[in-house]
């Protein structure tokens, strides 16, 4: 049994949504919850560890990507029930993030990396707050470019 089922308390998480050349990185889910669908890279903070350290060693344990922080995005919760029984519940903490270094390849928790343009991710069979927060890193980057192209 997965020790993060049927949780006594919320579950800390934090993701990014990796940004390169207007393209947004995805990892294919090799574990549940969402085992299988492409999700942005992420997951449990560690004891002692704030939540851009758990960012960072996340998407680099995922991916094999170092990444630089851009900015804050939003906060998410993920609850999932299995009838009157709490099955999971994440709080998520999202943020834009470049990478900076490694090389591209699937690590840890994920069975699958890759690069999709914004056009593929809105047409893939994301989790909604997924598609959310996507779009939202997306404006996040523009207005970096415009303040940074001035």
């Amino acid at each position: 049994m997965d020790a993060r089922e049927n949780p006594t308390r919320p579950i800390v998480g934090a993701g990014a949504v990796v940004m390169k050349d207007g393209q947004v990185l995805l990892i294919r889910r090799g574990k549940a919850p969402k085992l299988g669908s492409w999700s942005l890279p992420g997951g449990a903070q560690e004891l002692g560890e704030t939540i851009e350290e758990t960012v960072i060693r996340e998407v680099f344990e995922e991916t094999g990507l170092e990444v630089r922080i851009l900015a804050f995005l939003d906060v998410v919760d993920l609850i999932e029930r299995d009838g009157d029984q709490l099955r999971y519940h994440y709080t998520l903490v999202d943020y834009l993030a470049e990478p900076v270094g490694g090389t591209l390849r699937p690590g840890t928790d994920a069975a699958d990396t890759r690069f999709f343009s914004l056009e593929e991710t809105r047409a893939l069979p994301l989790w909604s707050e997924t598609h959310r927060i996507i779009e939202l890193a997306a404006r996040q980057m523009s207005e970096i470019k415009e303040r940074t192209d001035v």
